[in-house]
C-alpha cells in the first residue's frame, strides 16, 4: 500500500510517499525557517501563503523521488491538527483534492501522534506496547501505546511545553529563531551547576505532568535583573544550567513513568528529541536499567510527511479513513484516555 501523505501543520511544508507503513519512498521538506528568522517566531499568515507556493511542487517531487505516478498512490493523508489553522488548511485542501481527483480514500492524522509514529520509520522492529516520551514546541506528553491504534495519556504539560520554553529563552537571550539549537550548543559549553533554577512540580511526587512556565520566568529574571544591574554573565553557563533543569525534570519524570508501567521500551519524538543534551541524558539513564531508548534520526523528529504517512497506514488497516468534508483543526486534542496516577 503506497500512501502519499502531507504535513503543512506550522512552517514546513512536506509530502511523502510511504509503502506499507514502515517503508519511505520520497519525504521532501520545503523550510520557511530562513524565511520566519527574522520576525523572531512564525508568522502565521506568512507561513500559509508559502504553503500555498510549495505544495504541488512538493507534491510532485515527492512522486518522482518515489518513482511511482499519481495512479499508483493508494490513499491519502494528511495532517488534520493541531497547528496553525491557515498552515493546515492548505494541506487539507490539496489533501482532499487528491482524494477527490484520484478517488482514493482520505486518512485525516493527528499530528502528535505522528510524531510518536516516526520512530517506525527509524527503527523496523518496533512494536507495541511502548512508552513515548513526546517533546516539542507546543506539547511534551508521556504517552502509553498500547497498539497502534490505541493511547493512553500518563502526563502532559500543564502550561509551557518544553521547546516552547527554550525558544523563549534564546529569544530574551538575542539568538534567532529557532532557539532550541541555539540554547542546546550554548549548553555544551557552559557550567551546568552554574545557577540554581527551580526544578518544576518539585513537590508533586504523585503526578507525570510537566509544567515549564516558572522556570522559564525565573531564567528570564535572572536575565533582567542581570543587565538593570550591569553585571555580566555567562550565557553559555544560563543555558547550561537552563537546559540541565529541564532535561532532570524530563529524564526523572519518564524513568519513573517507565517503573510504573514496566515497560522495557521509551520511543522519544518531537522536535525536541533532537536536543543532543536530552538524548544524551535518557541515552545514560535508559542504559543503567536496561531499557531500549528509540531516537528518530534528526529529520524525522522534525515536522515531515513521511510520520503521517506512517500514522496514516496503521489507521487505514483499521478503516479509519476520513469523509471529504473533514476539515482542518488547529486545537485538535490528544484523543488518549488519561491514566489515574494513584
Amino acid at each position: 500500500m503506497k500512501i502519499l501523505a502531507f504535513e503543512t501543520s506550522c512552517d514546513e511544508t512536506s509530502c511523502a510517499v510511504i509503502e506499507n507503513g514502515r517503508k519511505i519512498l520520497s519525504n521532501i521538506i520545503s523550510t520557511q525557517v530562513d524565511i520566519h528568522r527574522k520576525f523572531g517566531g512564525v508568522v502565521p499568515e506568512i507561513a500559509s501563503r508559502h504553503h500555498i507556493e510549495d505544495i504541488l511542487p512538493v507534491a510532485i517531487e515527492a512522486l518522482e523521488q518515489a518513482q511511482v505516478d499519481w495512479k499508483d498512490i493508494d490513499a491519502i493523508a494528511v495532517t488534520e491538527g493541531p497547528g496553525l489553522v491557515g498552515a493546515l488548511l492548505v494541506g487539507v485542501a490539496a489533501a482532499k483534492a487528491c482524494a477527490w481527483a484520484l478517488n482514493k480514500p482520505l486518512i485525516a492524522v493527528n499530528h502528535m501522534e505522528g510524531h510518536i509514529f516516526a520512530n517506525l520509520l527509524q527503527y523496523p522492529d518496533l512494536e507495541p506496547p511502548f512508552l513515548s516520551l513526546v517533546v516539542s514546541g507546543g506539547h511534551t506528553m508521556l504517552v502509553v501505546v498500547e497498539d497502534y491504534n490505541t493511547f493512553k495519556l500518563l502526563g502532559e504539560t500543564r502550561d509551557d511545553a518544553a521547546g516552547e520554553a527554550f525558544d523563549k529563552i534564546a529569544r530574551v537571550m538575542g539568538y534567532p529563531y529557532p532557539g532550541g539549537p541555539h540554547i542546546d550548543t550554548l549548553a555544551a559549553q557552559g557550567n551546568p551547576d552554574a545557577i540554581p533554577f527551580p526544578i518544576p512540580l518539585q513537590r508533586e511526587h504523585d503526578t507525570f505532568d510537566f509544567s515549564f512556565s516558572g522556570l522559564k520566568s525565573a531564567v528570564i529574571n535572572y536575565l533582567h535583573t542581570a543587565e538593570m544591574k550591569k553585571q555580566e554573565i555567562s550565557k553559555e553557563d544560563v543555558a547550561a544550567s537552563f537546559q540541565k533543569t529541564v532535561v532532570n525534570t524530563v529524564v526523572d519524570k519518564t524513568m519513573a513513568a517507565l517503573k510504573k508501567t514496566g515497560f522495557k521500551t521509551l520511543t522519544l519524538a518531537g522536535g525536541v528529541a533532537a536536543n543532543h543534551g536530552l538524548r544524551q541524558a535518557l541515552s545514560l539513564a535508559c542504559e543503567k536499567q536496561g531499557i531500549r531508548l528509540c531516537c528518530p534520526d534528526p529529520v524525522l523528529c522534525t515536522d515531515n510527511g513521511a510520520m503521517i504517512g506512517c500514522r496514516a497506514y496503521y489507521m487505514a488497516q483499521a478503516g479509519m479513513y476520513a469523509p471529504l468534508t473533514m476539515n482542518a483543526n488547529p486545537r485538535l486534542p490528544f484523543l488518549a484516555e488519561k491514566i489515574n496516577n494513584d
